[in-house]
């Protein structure tokens, strides 16, 4: 069940298309990859799902119905543009924001407390916002985006400004909630997230959308269809109809081999061939492009 749908949504400021005709399907209990180069579209269309921006043509549908205010009072939103009032003390500037999307004080309070000491920010609260360093700020909004357990979370760059400890936190939290049946949209040019957290992807180029599935199922699809055999013996040589050497190098008797297979060819009949020239296989894989490669090859094509 999808729980966010975009039906041929287009907006237009003027004469500036910022998208154009976008239809997608995000799956309820996903992680959903949102991806694109700088002004691509990806951030109007957040905008659009939120109803910060009204779309010139085309339907944001929430749970099968037209999104509503009241729906959008179920989303967490955080913005790449991060804004927090310097002056506020942080439990403060916490709570009144949890207040803001529908939760009581008390409820507020309880809640962040515990998010406070999972984050480990809890002797913060008294202390002003301005006192905090870029990775504590970021910690603090990331709570406040996700307090009132919204069933769609909408995270724009989170990892933005954060150190390899901290990106791992929120990584862990992020497949926590997850785990807890949360709906998350990822917006990020760190490619290694995507496939480390993403189930699916959509990727918007120039106002299109130029591709959208599976992480798996798109990083097949763009394979060049190469294996890498590591094996002991006499080097391998092309096998008619079966495949070619494209490289292949020895170091103290052990050769790595990239192999391009014949179109139709599959692996084992590949893997077969190459048993059947007489060598000791020790690996035999699949070279499967990562999402950074496909990234670069589809947006610089299209």
């Amino acid at each position: 069940m999808s729980i966010i749908r975009v039906e041929n949504i287009t907006k237009t400021f003027g004469e500036k298309v910022a998208i154009e005709d976008i239809s997608l399907s995000i799956p309820e209990g996903k992680i959903f990859g949102l991806l694109g180069p700088n002004g691509a579209g990806k951030t109007t269309l957040i905008r659009i799902i939120n109803r910060i921006t009204i779309p010139t043509a085309g339907t944001v549908w929430f749970n099968d119905h037209p999104i509503t205010d009241a729906d959008v009072a179920k989303i967490g939103y955080l913005p790449e543009e991060r804004g927090l009032y310097r002056k506020m003390k942080v439990g403060d500037q916490a709570v009144y924001l949890a207040r803001l999307r529908g939760m009581s004080t008390l409820e507020a309070m309880a809640a962040l407390k515990k998010w406070f000491v999972r984050f480990g920010i809890e002797d913060w609260w008294d202390k002003k916002v301005e006192e905090l360093s870029k990775g504590m700020a970021q910690k603090l909004q990331f709570i406040t985006t996700v307090v009132h357990k919204p069933s769609l979370m909408i995270l724009d760059e989170p990892f933005s400004g954060f150190d390899p400890v901290n990106a791992e936190v929120i990584r862990k939290e992020i497949l926590r909630l997850k785990e807890k049946g949360a709906t998350i949209i990822l917006s990020t040019h760190n490619m290694e997230s995507v496939e480390e957290l993403c189930d699916e992807i959509a990727l918007i180029d120039k106002s299109h959308l130029v591709v959208t599935g599976g992480v798996d199922e798109i990083r097949h699809r763009y394979g060049s269809n190469n294996v890498e055999v590591i094996y002991t013996g006499e080097a391998l040589s092309p096998a008619e109809g079966v495949f070619d050497v494209l490289s292949d190098e020895e170091v103290s008797g052990r050769h790595t081999a990239v192999l391009s297979l014949k179109e139709g060819v599959s692996s084992n009949a590949a893997l077969s061939a190459v048993i059947a020239g007489g060598v000791a296989v020790n690996s035999f894989k699949e070279l499967i492009p990562r999402m950074n490669d496909i990234f670069i090859k589809l947006v610089t094509e299209k």
